[in-house]
């Protein structure tokens, strides 16, 4: 059973307030979201795996959608009614359950693993691949320890990886990026220690928002590897 309207555009507006607020630093969703480029999809629960069919259908036209049109930023907003109470910890086992739930889909459903990336979880290189394209994914909840990964609910963000290794093709990535560290500080007093440009380590270990140490390992297995 789908959210009700009413409340789908509840859960919107929340989103899109929280990304226009003069605070929130990321400003790549900010420039989606004035092009019209930052599509919502409202769920139920981040626990739950009957909306995951779904949410595999929506990443396939948004790749789909890319391709015809690959200029500027575009992201994907999976939110989320609930769970609302979950801590870091528990946040991020829920979000892995699902990332973990499209991937299996993803291999049901023949679609190919981007061969830019590694499906490897623990490799500098690995990304998440739907439909054939490598996807970076931002955990955001209400229980984020860091400011900028405070949501009303909880809610997944997938980018294209594709759209990223554009803007360094342009020299406009790192410009990016300062800004956002700069307005990230300027929020939370002091830098995320779990950022990283991609290839210095797994951004599996970015994607919940949590600070995890060097034990940690990704749950993560895609079902397309041995």
């Amino acid at each position: 059973m789908l959210v009700d309207k009413d409340t789908a555009l509840d859960a919107r507006e929340d989103f899109l307030a929280t990304i226009a607020d003069k605070t929130f630093p990321c400003v790549g969703a900010k420039s989606a979201m004035a092009r019209g480029m930052l599509k919502t999809v409202v769920c139920r629960s981040l626990e739950g795996a009957k909306e995951d069919t779904r949410i595999h259908s929506e990443l396939l036209e948004w790749v789909a959608a890319h391709r015809e049109d690959p200029e500027g930023l575009r992201s994907l907003a999976v939110i989320f009614e609930g769970p609302r109470e979950l801590d870091e910890k528990e946040f991020e086992v829920a979000m892995w359950e699902r990332l973990q739930a499209l991937a299996n889909i993803d291999e049901r459903r023949d679609q190919p693993y981007d061969r830019s990336v590694s499906p490897d979880p623990e490799d500098p290189h690995f990304s998440l691949s739907f439909g054939g394209a490598a996807f970076f994914v931002i955990g955001l909840h209400p229980n984020a320890s860091r400011p900028a990964r405070r949501m009303p609910r909880p809610t997944l963000i997938f980018n294209l990886h594709d759209q990223f290794e554009r803007l360094r093709e342009e020299g406009r990535y790192e410009r990016m990026r300062e800004t956002i560290l700069n307005r990230d500080v300027a929020i939370a007093g002091s830098v995320n220690p779990m950022l990283a440009r991609y290839g210095e380590e797994s951004e599996a270990r970015q994607y919940s928002g949590r600070v995890v140490g060097k034990n940690w390992r990704c749950p993560f297995h895609d079902p397309r590897t041995a």
